[in-house]
This record gives C-alpha cells, sequence and structure tokens, in this order.
C-alpha cells in the first residue's frame, strides 16, 4: 500500500459553538493502565485528563498524520519522533464523539468524515515535567483517551493544519497521510504503546 502526501491547502470557515471553559478530570484512582496494578495506579494522585483522538482514514486505507513543531509543556516532542494523529481535550458536559469532530476541525479543518468505529479507553503518562506548574497540562499525569476511526469522505484540499480555529493555535505545520502500521515509529516514545494498541484495534479499517 503506498499512502500519497499531499500539501495543497485550502481555508473553509464554518460557525462553531465556543469551547467550555472547564475540562473534566479523571481521577488516577479510578483508573488502571493495561499491565498497571491498581496500587500502581493510585501511587500518582494526579488526575488523567479526558482526551479523545482521530484516526482519520482516507480511501487508501492509510491515517492523516501531522507534524507538530512544538512541544506543548509536558507534551514534548523529540527530533523524527514528532508525528502524530490529531487529538485533543474534552470539554466539560461535551459527547465525546462531538469532541472528536470538534478537535479533527480544530486540528485540520476537516469536516468531511463519517464514524467508523472506537476504541474502548487507553492511557498514557507524561514524562517528568520540571517546567512552569501554572501550565495547563500540569496538573495532569497523563491523558486517557477515547480513539475514534473516522473515514474522510472530502478531498485532500480541506485539510488546512496551519489556520487557527475556534480560538485554538495551529498544532502541525504540515501533513501526510501514512500506513497505520507505521505511525507507531514515528510518535514520541510515551505514546508509542497507545498507538499500537490503536493500530492493532483498527487495523480492519486500513484494509
Amino acid at each position: 500500500m503506498i499512502c500519497r502526501r499531499s500539501g495543497a491547502m485550502r481555508q473553509h470557515r464554518i460557525m462553531v459553538r465556543n469551547r467550555a471553559s472547564g475540562n473534566l478530570e479523571i481521577p488516577a484512582s479510578r483508573f488502571a493502565r493495561p499491565g498497571m496494578t491498581k496500587d500502581a495506579a493510585v501511587t500518582n494522585e494526579k488526575p488523567y485528563r479526558p482526551n479523545v483522538g482521530i484516526a482519520l482514514f482516507n480511501a487508501d486505507g492509510c491515517v492523516l498524520v501531522g507534524h507538530r513543531f512544538k512541544g506543548d509543556g509536558p507534551e514534548i516532542i523529540l527530533p523524527g519522533l514528532d508525528w502524530q494523529m490529531p487529538q485533543g481535550g474534552v470539554d466539560e458536559g461535551e459527547v465525546l464523539r462531538d469532541a472528536a469532530m470538534r478537535e479533527l476541525w480544530e486540528e485540520t479543518n476537516v469536516v468531511s468524515a463519517c464514524y467508523l468505529g472506537e476504541t474502548d479507553w487507553l492511557a498514557y503518562e507524561f514524562p517528568p515535567y520540571d517546567g512552569p506548574q501554572t501550565h495547563r497540562l500540569a496538573k495532569y499525569r497523563g491523558q486517557r483517551q477515547k480513539w475514534f476511526a473516522l473515514r474522510f469522505t472530502g478531498q485532500d484540499d480541506e485539510i488546512d493544519p496551519l489556520t487557527p480555529r475556534n480560538g485554538q493555535p495551529a498544532e502541525f505545520d504540515a501533513w501526510r497521510w501514512e500506513r497505520l502500521d507505521r505511525v507507531a515509529d514515528i510518535v514520541v516514545p510515551f505514546r508509542r504503546e497507545v498507538y499500537r494498541a490503536v493500530a492493532q484495534e483498527f487495523a480492519p479499517f486500513a484494509k
């Protein structure tokens, strides 16, 4: 399978509601990561941040990945490991599938997508963070994510990661289509286990 790359971009303006000001919090003691004992899960009392991830499949079965050009507090990037699929936090009271569609639009401009499936909750932890504790992510131990598989039904020129939308800054400065089974190799190590689980779960959509 060969995944096409494209740099064609066009700005689309649509109206959406303003984001809520608050975020949900999931206590660390409520969940355990796969392979983590209950006792280990409660040693860090910081909560997980509820988050949604999006695997957007094109007609060739490849997924959209964006190139992060800067870190975000504990969400560091590393040289050569600075690609990822779209993801973002869930607003208070927001339906998870709606959050996935909102985040996809905010980060890529894509609105032409249909639902394929979703994972159970998955989690990753942030690496040690010695930066300002006032950073919006500093109060969390990591992200607990629900991943959604969507089929892209539009054209590549709909994809525009550079234009800020809904008051949110751009997170990506480039994008491409990539094979799902290769994405874990181009993300930061602390996300790799989740990406491998997502690749296994969504493998049928990549065919």
